[in-house]
């Protein structure tokens, strides 16, 4: 239980530590703005970002991922919120937890397995682009300063790592913050600062029960959010777990992500706050400026909450444009450019479902239905592809017919197998040998069966030969070209 604590809490203290400092500044202005999208106080996002920090760095399934309010989530709760307040909203989050609970325990997070590279590429692309667009509103109808400060901070970003020996041992992004917070208020530049967001908490949160009805009704309001909720929370949260493991050459726990999430969501629901789930961008800036452990995710939650709280009257100085500056840092380190460069050397499908994934993401601002559309396309394409593999080879020997089936057979190959059959001249005997072939669903067997009785009404003795366990097991629980009463209706045709 030690050894386990101390390879996923406190082998790497120093660095966990100053990266969840860094994610804690970068999560302030990012809950407020999210509390704003959901229409809800700004409390209500820094609460719950504090909440599922810290309860996740206990009971999540990836080290060093950092969970708090979204925007993904926060587009959900726009129309909750409006027709039935907040008290709606606390109650739909503490079902959103429960169904991913559910879900964990169902062990329907390794459904993660069939979203292909692809898909996750182009929702990794589409994130890095949500993220660079919704820095836009801070550059825009602004003075001078507010590009200055984020070239600045910029440059400070990546220049900062060149220093030898002190470039490499304090994170650039940390270093970003403090010195324009420093420069803004020595000079007195007149930019958009974090306090200009909207009113920091000045208090601890407290229990808070959702104040609404315990009946049917209510269940009937909250349930089809609750159900939006969990699902888009816990493809969010998958899909980040995917990048980090790349990124650290670790493996996540999905299933143990998925009831983390749940307990997380409902320790923020009874906290007085939104639902939440894994966040791309703070995830990458924790790893980036050098978080590993659980240590990370738990400090991001905690410092947010000490500064909000205690320290408020600093963190509202920090300018707008160096929190800007760290997060297009993070889309230009999220977006995969190698998926343009190497763009002509993959398959057309490939990029298909890459580009498809990220054109619904960006013009629907759901993450979910992006990463549906791709996993259809996805689907098809490989449908398609395995479909074109299946072979049927014809020898004659006499008046003895032999036909060779290989390959997979199944609702997109069904029909490919029936027309490699030829009927158009009589012969005494017909051989199918399923020897290296693989009889998947009814539609193979239907087309079996075609193939069988057509033969039989030609006069012909059809043996199927060669089939393995399963098929044989497919073919005779689905097929009827065996059966007696399609034997007796032969005869009768005769």
């Amino acid at each position: 239980m030690f050894k386990n604590m101390r390879n996923e809490w406190f082998f790497n203290i120093r660095g966990d530590l100053l990266s969840g400092l860094v994610v804690a500044l970068a999560l302030i202005p990012e809950a407020i703005a999210f509390s704003i999208i959901a229409g809800v106080d700004p409390k209500v996002g820094l609460y719950a970002s504090f909440c599922i920090a810290v309860i996740i760095a206990f009971v999540g399934g990836r080290p060093g991922m950092i969970s708090a309010a979204t925007g993904a989530m926060a587009l959900l709760m726009v129309t909750l919120v409006k027709q039935h307040g907040l008290e709606y909203l606390l109650a739909a989050t503490l079902l959103t937890g429960v169904l991913q609970i559910v879900i964990g325990y169902l062990k329907l997070g390794n459904l993660m397995r069939f979203v292909s590279k692809s898909v996750v590429t182009g929702f990794v692309n589409a994130l890095a682009i949500l993220i660079f667009i919704a820095q836009l509103p801070q550059l825009t109808d602004v003075t001078w300063h507010v590009y200055a400060v984020t070239a600045a901070g910029l440059g400070i970003i990546y220049l900062f790592p060149l220093i030898p020996k002190v470039g490499k041992s304090i994170p650039s992004t940390l270093i970003c913050i403090v010195a324009l917070t420093a420069a803004a208020i020595y000079l007195g530049l007149d930019v958009r600062t974090v306090g200009d967001m909207g009113k920091l908490p000045d208090t601890l949160p407290i229990f808070l029960w959702p104040d609404v009805p315990l009946t049917l009704e209510t269940l009937a309001i909250i349930l089809p959010y609750a159900v939006g909720l969990a699902i888009v929370g816990l493809l969010e949260s998958l899909m980040t777990a995917n990048i980090l493991d790349e990124l650290t050459d670790t493996k996540s726990n999905r299933n143990q992500e998925c009831k983390g999430q749940g307990i997380a969501n409902i320790g923020a629901g009874l906290l007085g706050g939104m639902a939440g789930c894994a966040m791309i961008g703070q995830s990458v800036i924790n790893i980036k400026s050098g978080g590993r452990g659980r240590l990370s995710t738990f400090c991001a939650g905690f410092f947010l909450l000490i500064m909000v709280v205690f320290l408020s009257d600093w963190i509202k100085q920090i300018p707008m444009a160096a929190l800007v500056a760290v997060m297009i840092m993070v889309s230009i380190g999220s977006f995969s450019w190698s998926s343009v460069k190497d763009f002509k050397k993959h398959p057309i499908s490939s990029n298909i479902v890459m580009l498809s994934t990220v054109a619904v993401v960006l013009s629907t601002h759901n993450l979910a239905l992006g990463v549906l559309a791709g996993v259809l396309l996805s689907a098809l394409f490989f449908v398609n592809k395995i479909g074109r593999l299946m072979i049927v080879k014809q020898e004659q020997t006499g008046s003895e017919l032999h036909y060779q089936v290989i390959g997979q057979v199944f609702f997109a190959s069904a029909e490919k197998l029936f027309a490699a059959f030829d009927f158009s001249y009589a012969t005494d005997k017909v051989i199918i040998d399923l020897t290296h072939a693989h009889f998947w669903d009814i539609s193979a067997v239907a087309a079996l069966d075609q193939i069988v009785i057509k033969y039989q009404r030609l006069g012909a003795d059809v043996s199927i030969i060669g089939s393995n366990e399963a098929s044989k097991t497919v073919i005779d629980t689905f097929g009827t070209h065996n059966s007696s009463r399609t034997i007796e209706k032969l005869m009768s045709d005769h």
